[in-house]
């Protein structure tokens, strides 16, 4: 057996002892990684970035409160927060979806935030 056998072995291994959580983040954080798009783990407030990943959630606002949409796109590293102000709904934002968004990082009570993202909705095999 060579050495690149025993690595098959392993990650088949890996693959078949691990949760599906852990294995879809891990599928996350490859197809990120592969299209350039940045770690949310990595980025630290005030900078550029774009990232790649999935919407965990989507809160809708009810209608007495200031309209704003928020999500949360995870990208197998961290989860990062969506927040577009004065929208209620955006026509194919919802849970499951990937995305690519591009944005300045800022902190808002210890979470990372984009608000008002430029975003691209993608297929779901991008990631």
């Amino acid at each position: 057996m060579t050495s690149t056998d025993g690595g098959a072995f392993r990650r088949m291994l890996r693959r078949l002892t691990s949760d599906a959580d852990e294995l879809d983040a891990d599928d996350l954080e490859a197809g990120a990684q592969k299209s350039g798009a940045q770690r949310a783990s990595d980025c630290a407030c005030g900078q550029e970035v774009t990232m790649l990943g999935r919407l965990r959630s989507v809160e809708f606002r009810p209608q007495d409160a200031e309209a704003s949409l928020e999500a949360e796109l995870f990208d197998g590293t961290d989860g990062v927060t969506l927040i577009w102000l004065g929208r209620r709904r955006i026509p194919g934002i919802e849970p499951g979806r990937t995305m690519r968004v591009r944005g300045r990082l800022a902190l808002r009570d210890g979470r990372k935030v984009l608000y008002n993202p430029f975003y691209e909705i993608c297929p779901a095999n991008t990631v």
